[in-house]
């Protein structure tokens, strides 16, 4: 018989742990049996709770998604309008999106969105909730919200990875740049 109210816990042991398996392992190698063994639980119970690596990974990547909102929402907490594109850039390169947990995760994540349609999907979301953040930041202080946010959009991907795949001070140089990029575009978008 099922042990009651363990299903939460089970499955965010199980998110947990698959972050933490990608951060050792830094590819899909990572079997579920890994998983499961890191969460401490078998590999049944964890493809009973997901169905699947795939889907493990996908709420794994659900979970990081999440804490980056928090953490976008965070920055913004108390920001004026006119500082708000400015938050959301520093929460896009804020140390907790710079684990190596995360950024294996992240990683990996770009990889299976080339071959995996619910991959892809959730990719697109973010994409698509990334731009309309900016848009609407933006919004108050260029004429063209648009086409600024989808420059930042690149502009932030690219700084990602190349900070992710640097050194460890990498992450503030990458957010000092953005933020030099979105002052020169504001500037020019008035």
């Amino acid at each position: 018989m099922p042990k009651i109210g363990m299903e939460p816990i089970r499955r965010d042991a199980i998110v947990k742990a698959t972050i933490a398996e990608l951060g050792v392992q830094k590819s899909l190698d990572v079997t579920v049996s890994q998983i499961a063994k890191r969460a401490g639980m078998s590999s049944a119970l964890a493809h009973h709770y997901f169905g699947g690596k795939d889907q493990i990974f996908l709420a794994a990547m659900r979970h990081i998604l999440s804490e980056f909102g928090d953490e976008a929402r965070a920055e913004m907490k108390g920001s004026t309008p006119a500082d708000r594109p400015q938050a959301i850039v520093r929460a896009c390169f804020a140390h907790s999106c710079f684990t190596p947990d995360v950024i294996a995760a992240w990683m990996t994540f770009y990889v299976l969105s080339q071959t995996n349609d619910d991959a892809l999907r959730l990719w697109r979301i973010y994409q698509s909730r990334l731009y309309s953040n900016l848009v609407h930041a933006l919004r108050p202080v260029v004429r063209n919200p648009g086409e600024v946010a989808n420059d930042l959009r690149a502009l932030i991907d690219g700084l990602y990875i190349q900070a992710a795949l640097g050194a460890p001070g990498e992450p503030d140089l990458a957010c000092a740049h953005a933020l030099r990029v979105l002052d020169t575009l504001i500037e020019a978008g008035r």
